[in-house]
């Protein structure tokens, strides 16, 4: 769906990737090449550059190494270069050996190939909070790292899912985790497609794995729609819709594969999954891929309805009336033309019914804003994907970002934040911008203020914590120098005052990992930048993250599995 951004040459970049250019398509991309190196065997091929950047905010003293041999003190911000050169085409990997006192600092664009001097890795410092800390509680510190299945139904302490990006998760009624598919890659450079399904204890801290296969691309297996069967299973897919009922039943719906040929595999089927029985029913929607939808008339349930396929939509529940909520999302065509939706669906679990609530029918179509604060019967976000959802105290829904168009029919990644009330069926523009790429005003951390907004992005995690705050983590997107890449900083947003909190991570794009000591939360903890990554919410009001693409430990960009809380 996404394409990869350009980094500076020298930073740090993968090898490759393969992404999701539009609904089940994977391109691979080519990491830029720096410039003033030679061929191999020629005279300049033996020259040394060195290898620095600068550091900002910091106090107190600041150790760094380069590939874990080279050591550097750092005192002050400024620039800084370390005292040992490196010969063309050695790996520089650049991570920090301890934080300074009352600080936390993250490193971004800090590894590379060394062709020219590198002046291009950023260290940025900043006061550690008063409260909150991260704590890593499992996985990798390092990307690609393999499933480990262990036995179906049975936990274990060295289970865990294989690195990911755009699996599905939710939360059930006993507190406990569960994570389904995703696109994975694994250490030994095998990749695909998932359906696997796995359940997380925190009260224990271990996983399990429930159902599906431990193969790539396995095919769902229906049986008869709206009957609950052990052998029944989605197909294997990324980046679908979820929610969790009231009565803690999961829900999935639609999502995105690859066919032959890298062909475009879209779905419209709508699963539910219960956890006491530990049974997947086919309650809707096609069992073939790349389906038709059926979208009946405006505001009236019907059996017929249907939504189109799709992947990377928005998912809210209605709490006080079990109502499901879904909007917008992406598919392809077969030539790979991608199509973006901004329609409004309700789904009753009750009646089994959908409604086509708002939006047009047809994909691709601008917002409209209309005054900011105000709600009108016009307003409509406009078409896109991989946005953020919220839903507040009151039972309305709230939007933000994606990747999408906006108020001018421009295309790209926004940061404008929505509202919609059930009980009126209004739209609310309540800001961020009405154009595409919006960068970061993060203020002071920890401080609220009337200017402070997240940067354009999309594939983000969010979560409504108990006190009715919305909080914001990552995805892709722009940082405070309009730099376009995976993010790692941390928002929260008081819906009552209308103001957001940048509470930590990097202001910088491409953040490194720091990891810490794994099940302590400390100040100098920091997960990776990421995206499409999965969260849950625990019964305490932490918030956990899990995987997705981004940046581990040493600056290696690809996927992930490592497993985090934060305490607010």
């Amino acid at each position: 769906m996404f394409r990869k951004p350009a980094l500076p040459c020298g930073s740090s970049v993968p090898v490759h990737r393969f992404w999701p250019v539009t609904a089940g398509l994977f391109l691979m991309l080519a990491a830029c090449g720096g410039g003033g190196g030679s061929s191999s065997g020629s005279p300049s091929s033996l020259l040394a550059y060195t290898i620095g950047g600068t550091v900002s905010g910091l106090s107190g003293t600041l150790a760094l190494q380069d590939d874990l041999a080279d050591n550097l003190q750092l005192s002050s911000s400024g620039t800084f270069t370390f005292p040992t050169p490196l010969v063309t085409g050695s790996v520089y990997s650049v991570t920090i050996a301890a934080q300074p006192s009352g600080s936390t600092c993250a490193v971004s664009y800090g590894e590379g190939a060394v062709s020219a001097n590198v002046t291009s890795v950023v260290i940025e410092c900043n006061p550690t909070a008063a409260s909150g800390r991260w704590a890593w509680f499992g996985g990798s510190s390092s990307i690609d790292a393999s499933s480990v299945y262990g036995t179906k139904g049975v936990t274990a302490s060295t289970n865990q899912p294989s690195a990911r990006e755009a699996p599905n998760a939710w939360t059930d009624a006993n507190g406990n985790f569960w994570l389904f598919g995703g696109l994975a890659y694994d250490s030994g450079s095998n990749g695909g497609l998932l359906n696997d399904l796995w359940e997380y204890q925190p009260a224990l801290g271990q996983w399990v794995w429930i159902s599906g296969s431990s193969s790539f691309g396995s095919a769902g297996s229906y049986g008869t729609q709206g009957q609950a069967a052990a052998a029944n299973t989605p197909g294997a897919r990324e980046a679908a819709g979820a929610w969790t009922d009231s009565t803690g039943q999961l829900w999935l719906f639609g999502g995105l594969t690859a066919g032959s040929s890298n062909s475009t595999v879209q779905f419209n089927d709508l699963w539910r999954f219960q956890p006491t029985t530990g049974q997947w029913t086919w309650m809707g929607g096609s069992n073939t891929s790349n389906p038709t939808g059926n979208y009946g008339t405006q505001g009236v349930a019907a059996s017929g309805n249907v939504p189109p396929p799709r992947g990377y939509p928005v998912t809210w529940v209605d709490k006080a009336t079990g109502i499901l909520w879904l909007f917008g999302g992406e598919q392809a065509d077969s030539s790979g033309v991608t199509a973006l939706f901004n329609d409004l669906w309700s789904y009753d679990p009750t009646t089994g019914l959908w409604t086509w609530v708002s939006g047009p029918s047809s994909p691709n179509a601008a917002g409209t804003y209309g005054t900011e604060g105000t709600a009108a019967t016009t307003n409509v976000p406009g078409s896109r994907a991989a946005a953020m959802g919220w839903v507040d105290s009151s039972g309305n829904l709230w939007m933000m970002g994606g990747s999408g168009t906006d108020q001018a029919g421009s295309t790209g990644l926004l940061n404008d934040l929505w509202r919609y009330s059930p009980t009126s069926g209004e739209w609310t523009w309540m800001g961020g911008a009405a154009t595409v790429r919006a960068t970061s005003v993060y203020g002071s951390q920890g401080v609220a203020a009337a200017g402070n907004a997240p940067g354009s992005r999309a594939a983000a995690m969010s979560w409504t914590d108990p006190s009715g705050n919305f909080w914001l983590f990552g995805g892709i997107g722009y940082d405070q120098s309009a730099n376009l890449d995976d993010l790692s900083d941390l928002w929260e947003y008081n819906p009552g005052v209308g103001q957001w909190t940048w509470v930590s991570g990097s202001a910088h794009a491409a953040a490194s990992g720091n990891y810490g000591a794994q099940g302590v939360a400390a100040s100098g903890n920091l997960p990776g930048a990421r995206e499409q990554a999965a969260g849950w919410l625990d019964g305490q009001g932490n918030l956990w993250l899990f995987g997705g693409y981004g940046v581990d430990s040493m600056g290696s960009q690809d996927d992930l599995n490592d497993l985090w809380s934060f305490a607010p």
